[in-house]
């Protein structure tokens, strides 16, 4: 049973990998790359590692999805002002 999900979690990795590398929204892809961390901290979990899996949670997860989605929303802001000055 582990075994089953362990391979469809691997699967699960290899689709958000290409979709974060396909797709043209770059909202998109930080949603992406959070849940790609998500299942990495898992399979982390399921491997017995339970130190890496609390540093990929925290900081490949969390703070770095949290610090792409600021920056994007950041960037955005700066467009809406340029665009409204013209």
């Amino acid at each position: 049973m582990i075994t089953l999900l362990i391979g469809a979690m691997f699967i699960m990795l290899i689709i958000l990998t290409i979709a974060i590398n396909t797709t043209t929204k770059t909202a998109n892809s930080i949603v992406l790359f959070f849940g790609y961390g998500l299942i990495s901290t898992v399979l982390y979990f399921l491997f017995s590692a339970p130190d890496v899996a609390l540093t990929e949670a925290v900081i490949g997860s969390g703070l770095s999805a949290v610090v792409l989605f600021i920056t994007y929303l950041k960037i955005n802001k700066q467009k809406k002002g340029v665009n409204d000055e013209s």
